[in-house]
C-alpha cells in the first residue's frame, strides 16, 4: 500500500515537470512568433488627433502654441509603429500609453527654478538693447539721459547674471511671437512706468513704429480736463495682437472722489479695495506686473488730498494709520484678493516687483542728497541672500500663487544709474535719485520678467 502511493507521488511529480516544459516551449514558440496571427489581437491603428480636426474644440486651447505640427505628429506615429514592429501585441490598446524608454536609463533630474535675485552684474558690449536717442516716440525725455548733458554711460553696458541659470538673451520679435493674442499691463507708480516705457523700447528696439496702434481708449485713458498726462497709456502690436499698457496706480488702492463736482475735492483712499481699474479689466489681462511704495508717506497724502478709509469709512485703527503699516496692509489686501480671482482666470500670471531702492546720499531729495558718482558697480558687483531685501514684499506673496518679482538687492548696486543732476528741468541743488536712466536698469528687470514668463 505504501508502494503504491509513492508510486502515484512520482506519478504527480512528472505530470507536473512534463507540464512546465510544454508550458516553456509555448512561451519559446510565442516569442519567436510563431503563434502570432496578424489577424488576431491587431492593435488599432495609433491615431492622434488635432484639436483642430476634432469636432469638439476647446475654444480657450491654443492649437498653434500647445500642439506640434501635423508632420510632427506623424513622424511620432511612424517611430512608434517601428518601435511595435515584431513584438507581441498588448492585449489591450484602450486607455494606456507606453514609455518606450530603457528600463534602466535614469531619468533626467527635475529641473530646478532659477533663483533671479542672486547673482552679478557683467560687462556686456552689446548693450544698451536700444538707443536712448532713438526710442522718442515711447520714452520720455526726462529719462533719456543721452539728451541731457551727461557724458558718461558706462551705465549702459551691463546685464545681469544669475548666478545658478544662464538668462535667456531677450529677442523682441521672438518675445512678441510669444506674447500673441496677449495683454501685459503693468500698475503702479512711475517706476511702473518707467518699466513699461522699457519694455515698449526694448520690444522695438528703439525705433518709429507707424503701425503700432494707440489704444489707450479702450482701456479708459483719456486726458482728463486739467490733468497733465492720462491715467495710463496702450499700444497694440498689429502683427501680433499684443497689447502693453501702463495704468497709474501709486499705492495699489481704490481712489475715490468724495465729492465728485468740486475739482479741488479730496479722495477716499480705500486700503481694502483694489483699484477699480484692476476689477474692471483683468478679466482682458495675461500678465500683470504691480508695483508700489515710495508714495506712502504724510507728504504725498497731504498734497493729493487723500484720507485712508477701512470698511468704507474713515479709518479709526490707529495701528493701521501708520504709513508703513497701511502700505503693507494694502499690499496685502489686494495680492490677497488677486490670488482669489486666479482660479477663475487661468490665463493670467501676476508679478508683484519688489521696491526700487533710492540713493540719496549726504541728504534727502529737498535736502541736497545726491547721487552723482559715475562710477559702475563701485560697492561690488554680485549677491547672494537668502532672502529679499524687500521683506514685506516676500511676505505678501508668500502662500499664494503671485510670483516675486525681485530686483532691490540686484538695483541697490547701480546707484550711477539715476537721472542724477542731469534731468532736462534741472532744480539747481536737486537731484533725482529715485528714477533711472534709460536705457539702464529697468531693462533687466524686464528681462527677469521675460525669462519667467
Amino acid at each position: 500500500m505504501r508502494l503504491g502511493n509513492i508510486n502515484g507521488l512520482r506519478f504527480k511529480q512528472l505530470k507536473l515537470v512534463i507540464l512546465a516544459f510544454f508550458i516553456l516551449f509555448l512561451l519559446w514558440k510565442w516569442e519567436k512568433g510563431t503563434y502570432y496571427d496578424s489577424g488576431v489581437l491587431q492593435p488599432d491603428p495609433l491615431v492622434l488627433t488635432h484639436p483642430g480636426n476634432s469636432k469638439f474644440v476647446d475654444q480657450h486651447t491654443s492649437s498653434e502654441e500647445d500642439f506640434p505640427s501635423e508632420d510632427i505628429l506623424t513622424q511620432s506615429v511612424v517611430k512608434v509603429e517601428k518601435q511595435l514592429t515584431g513584438a507581441p501585441p498588448p492585449l489591450s490598446m484602450v486607455g494606456y500609453s507606453v514609455d518606450v524608454a530603457d528600463e534602466n536609463e535614469v531619468p533626467p533630474p527635475e529641473k530646478k527654478e532659477c533663483n533671479y535675485r542672486n547673482g552679478k552684474w557683467v560687462s556686456d558690449n552689446r548693450r544698451p538693447l536700444y538707443s536712448g536717442f532713438g526710442c522718442k516716440q515711447w520714452l520720455s525725455e526726462s529719462w533719456s539721459c543721452r539728451l541731457t548733458q551727461r557724458k558718461d554711460f558706462a551705465y549702459e553696458k551691463f546685464r545681469w547674471q544669475p548666478e545658478t541659470c544662464e538668462m535667456p538673451e531677450f529677442e523682441a520679435s521672438e518675445f512678441l511671437r510669444r506674447m500673441q493674442d496677449k495683454t501685459i499691463a503693468y500698475v503702479g507708480d512711475s517706476l511702473g512706468r518707467q518699466m513699461f516705457q522699457s519694455m515698449m523700447c526694448m520690444v522695438t528696439g528703439g525705433k518709429q513704429r507707424p503701425d503700432v496702434e494707440d489704444v489707450g481708449a479702450e482701456y479708459g485713458f483719456v486726458l482728463a480736463p486739467g490733468a497733465k498726462r492720462p491715467d495710463g497709456w496702450a499700444y497694440r502690436f498689429p502683427s501680433t495682437n499684443t497689447t502693453i499698457l501702463y495704468h497709474w496706480s501709486s499705492t495699489l488702492c481704490d481712489l475715490e472722489p468724495l465729492n465728485p463736482s468740486d475739482r479741488a475735492t479730496s479722495y477716499a483712499m480705500h486700503l481694502d479695495r483694489p483699484p477699480a481699474f484692476l476689477k474692471n479689466n483683468l478679466h482682458r489681462f495675461h500678465v500683470l506686473i504691480l508695483n508700489t511704495g515710495h508714495h506712502w508717506n504724510r507728504g504725498k497724502l497731504k498734497a493729493n488730498r487723500w484720507e485712508m478709509y477701512l470698511g468704507g469709512a474713515p479709518n479709526n485703527n490707529r495701528n493701521i494709520a501708520v504709513i508703513w503699516k497701511a502700505k503693507n496692509f494694502t499690499v496685502h489686501s489686494v495680492i490677497k484678493w488677486l490670488d482669489a480671482q486666479l482660479p477663475d482666470h487661468p490665463q493670467l500670471k501676476v508679478f508683484y516687483r519688489s521696491i526700487s531702492p533710492r540713493h540719496f546720499f549726504n541728504g534727502d531729495w529737498n535736502t541736497g542728497g545726491r547721487c552723482d558718482n559715475t562710477n559702475p558697480l563701485a560697492k561690488g558687483s554680485g549677491i547672494h541672500l537668502n532672502h529679499s531685501e524687500d521683506t514685506d514684499a516676500e511676505g505678501a506673496v508668500r502662500g499664494t500663487k503671485i510670483k516675486l518679482l525681485d530686483v532691490t538687492a540686484l538695483s541697490r548696486l547701480r546707484d550711477e544709474g539715476h537721472i542724477s543732476r542731469y534731468s532736462i528741468k534741472a532744480t539747481p541743488g536737486v537731484q533725482d535719485c529715485l528714477h533711472w536712466c534709460l536705457p539702464g536698469v529697468p531693462d533687466t528687470w524686464n528681462e527677469i520678467l521675460a525669462a519667467q514668463l
